[in-house]
């Protein structure tokens, strides 16, 4: 893992500098910069492959400069297919031999994840990893600069504003969805794009979509089964290879179970990790952790956190995303990273993308349900007293959805609905706006050769439940503590076997993770199989409402007038009652924001 960081066109100096250094925690091994009068490129290193300083970047070939963060886990492989003469031993080197090659559909042949910026003469190059595993953001103004996070762009703006797309769309999907940022004129690519930047114009493109895989081609249970574990099992051993310390993450869960599993199977006896939390045992996952890791005989460290240490680490925590993020989980998985870090550890496995891969969420399966109810031929009873008869449970919005013929599914990870922003809100937020956001995602599903809706829900849930969300969460807390994380189950080879197979094969049988299941029968005990999911939950809210720090929402919100009193008052009771605990924590990171950057 790394940093990129870059400027095409005139540049103070020190103002690059400065804000280059802003990114020295992603990679403090090293930090290399070629410069010229209309150039600064540069890069951070955290050394996990080939730590010798032949692969120091940037790295340089003819008129070709190269800025890479993340992971070639196919770099060996590749080296055989090139004929270049090369002087290091990682996989940076590759990446330009690549490009020599195959131009600019180079990145199709990598198999990892990825940020890179490649500068060849007056064209740069910037592409991020098909998934979405790694991050990019850009400014194009007065100079074109890009870097890994948010908080080295943010010295070029001439004056902070928040981009008001950000704000819905993360109202809407618990992250800013592509190409915004909370930061107005700074923006993100999205998985699977790469822009091309040429006489001071910025090109986007796409360059990769799960879609193009083919559907249908496995239609029995059991080849599914077994190219699924065929394809797991590839993407463990790829990605265990470290000159680096390694550990996991373990939860009670399948996931983790699954991927320590494997690396016991290869030999590694990883050291695992897990949270726990005082006085609240029923957010506590130590003692199934403890009962899986006994079972594969794997240590197992257990970090317990109270209201004091959460609420310590929050502001850093929140300073570390740069933006709002509503994922309470982070400010934990944060003092996690935190420990792992101070035992020695420089990558860490975790289990991202397996609940919206093998349908783990058993939301999914009430969707899948609920779309039914659209084939009534006499619901017009139904489609007007939904209208008529507004609530704010979630499965109101569900039916009224239905019975108006709109797109049901619009993430797992969908908070506050257009409704209900608008009565929260003093602005006025009409009904099905949201869907501006996912309009893209949406045609390409439909101009495609699938139909099943579930594929939709895996196929918009990987693009911004997990791209934008999940995994933006993963980058900062892991970079936080120079950790580079890796995340089997997001292998782009493995994504494509689940979404080649007939896609009821994940949800006939109305069992969450069944092929996963069915996978690891034998392998794991049947009670780590058959343990209800509990997620990466936490007492955010308990020690939200003791600390008072919830009162920030109110105050923030008297100076910008941002929501309605009222409404707003009616939430922050209901989540001390157990309901919209989300969406109050959205609007206290929200809060934080506006307050540290606008006022």
């Amino acid at each position: 893992m790394c940093a990129i960081f870059g400027i095409l066109g005139q540049y103070n100096e020190n103002l690059a500098k400065n804000a280059l250094a802003k990114l020295a925690h992603r990679g403090p091994d090293y930090c290399g910069i070629v410069q010229n009068e209309r150039l600064f490129f540069a890069h951070h290193r955290l050394s996990i492959q080939d730590s010798h300083h032949r692969s120091h970047q940037p790295l340089k070939h003819k008129n070709i400069l190269l800025s890479f963060n993340g992971e070639i886990y196919n770099f060996n492989e590749l080296k055989q297919e090139l004929e270049y003469e090369f002087k290091t031993q990682g996989d940076t080197e590759v990446i330009i031999a690549a490009y020599l090659k195959w131009g600019v559909s180079f990145v199709s042949h990598l198999q990892g994840m990825f940020a890179i910026a490649l500068l060849d003469g007056d064209t740069l190059y910037l592409f991020r990893d098909r998934l979405g595993k790694k991050p990019l953001y850009y400014l194009n103004a007065d100079s074109f600069v890009f870097a890994s996070e948010i908080k080295a762009l943010v010295p070029f703006l001439k004056k902070v504003q928040m981009d008001e797309d950000a704000l819905l769309s993360y109202l809407s999907f618990l992250a800013p969805t592509p190409p915004y940022t909370f930061f107005q004129d700074i923006k993100t690519l999205a998985a699977g794009e790469y822009g091309v930047y040429k006489d001071n114009t910025l090109n986007i493109q796409r360059y990769y979509d799960i879609l193009s895989t083919k559907v249908n081609i496995i239609t029995s249970k059991e080849e599914a089964v077994s190219k699924i574990e065929q394809a797991l099992e590839e993407s463990m051993e790829l990605r265990l290879h470290s000159e680096a310390s390694t550990a996991s993450l373990l939860s009670g869960g399948i996931d983790s179970a699954t991927i320590n599993y494997y690396a016991k199977k290869q030999g590694l006896n990883l050291p695992t990790y897990t949270l726990g939390y005082k006085e609240f045992a029923k957010y506590d996952e130590r003692e199934n952790a403890k009962t899986t890791a006994d079972f594969l005989g794997i240590s197992n460290t257990a970090v317990e956190i109270d209201e004091a240490a959460f609420i310590q680490a929050s502001d850093r925590v929140l300073d570390t995303m740069d933006q709002p993020l509503n994922d309470p989980a982070v400010v934990p998985l944060y003092l996690l990273f935190e420990k792992i870090k101070a035992d020695g550890h420089k990558v860490v496995l975790s289990g991202e993308g397996s609940d919206e891969l093998f349908l783990g969420y058993r939301q999914y399966f009430e969707y899948l349900d609920i779309e039914s109810a659209g084939n009534l031929l006499h619901k017009n009873w139904l489609k007007k007293y939904f209208r008529a008869n507004f609530s704010n449970n979630r499965e109101w919005e569900w039916y009224k959805r239905i019975f108006d013929e709109t797109l049901l599914f619009r993430t797992s990870g969908e908070s506050f609905s257009d409704l209900q922003k608008n009565d929260l809100m003093k602005r006025n937020v009409k009904d099905n706006a949201s869907l501006k956001y996912l309009r893209k995602y949406r045609e390409r599903f439909i101009n495609s050769e699938h139909t099943d809706e579930s594929i939709w829900y895996s196929y918009i849930d990987l693009n911004i439940f997990q791209a934008e969300h999940f995994l933006t969460k993963l980058d900062r807390v892991s970079m936080a503590h120079s950790i580079e994380s890796r995340t089997p189950f997001l292998d782009h080879k493995l994504v494509e076997t689940v979404f080649s197979l007939d896609p009821k094969l994940r949800y006939e049988d109305g069992v969450t993770k069944v092929l996963l299941k069915n996978v690891m029968r034998g392998k794991l005990d049947e009670k780590i199989l058959q343990r209800k999911k509990k997620g990466f939950a936490n007492p955010y809210m308990e020690y939200l409402i003791n600390s008072k720090r919830i009162q920030l929402i109110k105050e923030v919100n008297k100076e910008t007038g941002l929501f309605r009193e009222r409404v707003l008052d009616e939430y922050i009771l209901g989540a001390s009652r157990g309901a919209f605990k989300q969406h109050i924590w959205g609007l206290y990171v929200l809060s934080y924001w506006i307050k540290k950057n606008l006022l």
